[in-house]
């Protein structure tokens, strides 16, 4: 009997419930589905953009990706995250699932590192001391870095603008400046912005943000614009910006500017203009001076560039001074900042905060740095702040976390300077 019931053949609902067990078994997706192509999408759009954290590029076009990597690394790694959790739900029977998975925490962890460093790039300018260790009295920026503005943007308060103020016309070749105004009225410190471009771009709108910024934290900006190369060479566009000041103070009780009380703001470019507008000659008023990854050695950047060079450093300075270095020895040396770090120029030098991104592969940040070092050992007050992961043109995302930084400690240099 027990073996006649071991041998029976399983029952009417059992061989049922098997059947349908296995057509359920048959009938499930063992692909990782819609869903899981979006997500290998996803996730290899992340990597491509957490790549340029770390990849030098070699021409313009991959620069722009350099640059606005490192500043939208937090949207990167949201990216990455929505790739990793979509996967997730298939990785058990998918390959492809397991390898979006991968990718997504690759992309994540090299989107990151960006905040994994800043902690101690904040502690390296702290400890500084000097130009930066006094608060301004009413701080608009609490923090280094706010995560809010991140994902929202910076928020600017409305001022007052009058654009296009015409402040020059040499030869024929008008000349206008921006002015930006806390929308209360007042007697307030000077910011001139002199903006970037390899010498032959820009206009004075540019960085319109940043000015509005400014203004509303109690200054009035004057944003200026220069004749640009290559059918203006060397010295044509430190006359421009010396023609810039001269009508500011013409024209500074019609715009409530205290001349008085000056600092000089440029990028790239005019980073350099503005180094060179205030160590040129002794200028009454002048506070300080801001640059931004603005060149400081012209000779020696042009017999050593970058490499890669994505925009051809010798040929932008060839079209500025009108040839080579051998053609044009004394004016590539009146045209370097670096000239003017030593102890014999005959006056001294307002303070300097230079700005640089540790990986800027158009102005190099060593040439920044030693220039920090030489002014200092020469008895001008110099901070200098280098952002490991940024590249050249970083604050062109205004609410990235490299404009952020250096927002917050030229906001502190400012009332330094203005004290």
């Amino acid at each position: 009997m027990s073996r006649i019931a071991d041998e029976a053949p399983p029952s009417r609902w059992q061989s049922r419930w098997e059947s349908e067990e296995q057509e359920t078994e048959a009938t499930l997706p063992t692909g990782p589905g819609v869903g899981g192509w979006i997500a290998l999408g996803l996730a290899i759009i992340a990597l491509w953009g957490a790549a340029w954290i770390f990849l030098p590029p070699p021409n313009y076009f991959l620069l722009r990706f350099a640059v606005g990597a490192p500043e939208l690394c937090a949207w990167i790694g949201v990216v990455a995250i929505i790739a990793i959790v979509t996967a997730m739900r298939t990785a058990t029977r998918s390959r492809t699932s397991k390898i979006t998975i991968l990718i997504g925490l690759v992309a994540l962890g090299l989107a990151e590192s960006v905040f994994f460093r800043l902690s101690a790039t904040i502690h390296d300018l702290d400890a500084q001391g000097g130009v930066m260790i006094r608060e301004p009295a009413s701080p608009l920026r609490a923090a280094p870095v706010s995560a809010l503005d991140l994902f929202r943007g910076i928020q600017v308060p409305e001022t007052r603008i009058v654009r296009g103020l015409t402040f020059a016309s040499p030869n024929r070749h008008p000349l206008t400046l921006d002015v930006y105004r806390p929308q209360n009225v007042g007697r307030f410190p000077v910011v001139v912005q002199i903006h970037g471009g390899s010498w032959q771009n820009g206009e004075p709108g540019d960085h319109s943000d940043f000015a509005e910024w400014l203004a509303s934290a109690g200054y009035v900006v004057f944003a200026i614009d220069y004749r640009h190369a290559p059918e203006s060479h060397w010295p044509d566009q430190l006359a421009d910006v010396d023609s810039a000041l001269n009508w500011i103070a013409a024209h500074s009780n019609e715009y409530e500017a205290d001349t008085t009380r000056v600092v000089l703001l440029g990028r790239s470019a005019g980073g350099h203009l503005a180094l060179l507008a205030a160590y040129a000659q002794q200028r009454p008023g002048i506070r300080g001076v801001i640059s931004l990854y603005g060149p400081i050695d012209l000779t020696a950047s042009y017999r050593t560039p970058p490499r890669p060079d994505p925009l051809g450093v010798r040929a932008i300075e060839e079209a500025f001074i009108g040839g080579s270095p051998d053609k044009f020895p004394k004016a590539y040396a009146d045209a370097s900042p670096m000239t003017y770090a030593s102890t014999d120029r005959g006056h001294s030098l307002p303070p300097t905060f230079l700005i640089y991104g540790g990986r800027d592969n158009v102005v190099e940040p060593k040439y920044g740095r030693t220039f920090a070092e030489k002014l200092n050992e020469s008895g001008t007050s110099a901070a200098y702040l280098e952002i490991p992961w940024a590249e050249h043109g970083f604050d062109e995302v205004f609410s990235g976390v490299s404009s952020q930084l250096s927002l917050y400690y030229m906001e502190r240099f400012l009332a330094w300077a203005n004290r």
